[in-house]
């Protein structure tokens, strides 16, 4: 099975189901629709739910909307770059594609 790791101030969130939607940048695991993936504390390295990917968008940086930034609590595209550095690396700029996934708890 698949695994997405999320920070664990996000664990709460997600099983409360007011987060339901993740930006993966570089996916080296060909995230698709359909698939079952495991939901794990980043801080703690334990699983914590199941889900199903029910959607996957894909978009450069440059692309996102404000409405999009603001909803993933960016002010701005520069502040999602900076962000996203701190996971990915320089190699993070503008024309980098986002993969939006949407899930769905199991």
């Amino acid at each position: 099975m698949k695994t997405l790791k999320f920070k664990h101030d996000f664990v709460k969130e997600i099983l409360a189901g007011r987060k339901i939607t993740t930006w993966r940048l570089f996916d080296d695991k060909n995230l698709q629709v359909g698939d079952e993936i495991e939901l794990i504390d980043a801080n703690t390295g334990i699983a914590f739910k199941d889900a199903v990917i029910i959607s996957v968008e894909e978009k450069k940086i440059k692309d996102l909307t404000d409405e999009e930034l603001k909803k993933h609590e960016y002010a701005s595209r520069d502040a999602m770059i900076e962000s996203h550095k701190n996971y990915y690396g320089d190699k993070v700029d503008l024309t980098t594609t986002v993969k939006i996934i949407t899930f769905k708890l199991l």
